[in-house]
């Protein structure tokens, strides 16, 4: 496993993954927060492109992300993490409405677990998910940090990439 950090607006995220594939992104702080593992190389190189698109998205000149990315988890937790990269830039969906996107209408608290363990956040948009009465809730880099990410998409939704 290859990482490297990548300094950003919302504070030093902690990129890894094997070969040309992004698995994860660590926040700084938050529940998501994650250092790497004893045996992980520090190596930039296979994160060129990732960092690249990462510093567009920050800098208000990219809206969709096209990485190689390995999403991991049970069959329940890969299918909403495919409905989170579905979600458009600059828009929300709530949990429920995810349920019901992926077929399983009453499962919103799984979907809410499935989210807040997204192995890859930013690229597979969770922040972009929100509570059925249009609330922030729980962000495993912090709700400050959902925030940000949202008002960062909010200014810059019109004429991207």
């Amino acid at each position: 496993m290859y990482y490297c950090y990548f300094d950003t607006p919302i504070g030093e995220l902690l990129l890894a993954g094997e070969a040309d594939l992004l698995s994860m992104i660590g926040f700084p702080k938050g529940a998501m927060r994650r250092d790497p593992e004893a045996d992980w190389i520090y190596n930039e190189e296979p994160f060129e492109v990732a960092r690249k698109q990462l510093s567009e998205y920050f800098s208000g000149q990219r809206k969709e992300f096209d990485l190689p990315l390995a999403l991991t988890g049970t069959e329940f937790q890969v299918s909403v993490l495919q409905a989170l990269l579905q979600i458009p830039y600059g828009e929300t969906k709530s949990y429920g409405a995810i349920a019901r996107q992926i077929g399983r209408p009453k499962a919103m608290r799984a979907v809410g677990a499935a989210n807040g363990r997204n192995p890859i956040p930013i690229i597979v948009p969770c922040h972009r998910v929100i509570g059925s009465s249009g609330d922030l809730t729980g962000f495993g880099g912090g709700l400050d940090t959902k925030e940000a990410l949202l008002r960062l998409e909010a200014e810059n939704s019109r004429g991207l990439l």
